[in-house]
């Protein structure tokens, strides 16, 4: 079996389809073809074929997971929810997971405290709340409570200027339904309370 073209695909520009004896065998992105070395002529074993098309799977898997990666950062429990989703086996989740990691891809506790950054940056919100967001993105308790104890906003302040933000709201003027929308938002009843205390409603 020989390698007789190797073509830059149409659509995705940084991926190439590779063909065996003439006919389409697997595709390969851009880094993955230079670091398989593969060339026009060269020659493979059925063995050899088979251990190349384990490393398309592999690669194009990457390939998915970097263009998910594009779009916003994801935790690893996020990638590898994902990939099991795409229906591949365990070992190649290992795999793939080990090669986004070594490539700087994969670092919880970089997602975690740049999640806790950047939402507080969009809006007053709880340390509770923040605890859940990360959890639900599948993030260990350790590297959780790590991400939160760093962060040093002050939570009665943060209630204080929801509550002030909220009250500009008409539908929020009414006591009971701000404090139904602060409950939601993950701060302790006894904090409102006092909170809404000092602030006059």
């Amino acid at each position: 079996m020989k390698i007789t073209d190797i073509k830059q695909q149409v659509k995705r520009k940084d991926r190439y389809s590779i063909f065996i004896d003439g006919k389409y065998s697997f595709a390969l992105s851009e880094s993955g073809l230079l670091n398989s070395g593969l060339a026009i002529g060269q020659e493979f074993s059925k063995q050899e074929l088979e251990r190349l098309e384990k490393v398309s799977v592999e690669d194009k898997a990457v390939y998915r997971a970097l263009d998910l990666i594009a779009r916003r950062p994801r935790s690893e429990g996020e990638l590898r929810d994902y990939l099991k989703r795409k229906k591949y086996t365990d070992e190649e989740i290992v795999k793939i997971l080990n090669t986004l990691s070594i490539k700087g891809y994969i670092n919880d506790k970089d997602f975690a405290r740049r999640w806790v950054e950047s939402r507080r940056l969009l809006k007053p919100i709880s340390i509770r709340r923040l605890r859940l967001e990360l959890r639900q993105k599948r993030v260990a308790d350790e590297i959780v409570n790590e991400a939160l104890e760093s962060d040093e906003t002050n939570e009665p302040e943060v209630l204080k200027e929801l509550i002030e933000k909220k009250q500009k709201q008409t539908r929020y003027r009414d006591k009971q339904k701000l404090t139904q929308f602060l409950l939601r938002q993950g701060f302790n009843y006894s904090d409102i309370k006092l909170a809404l205390e000092e602030a006059g409603i």
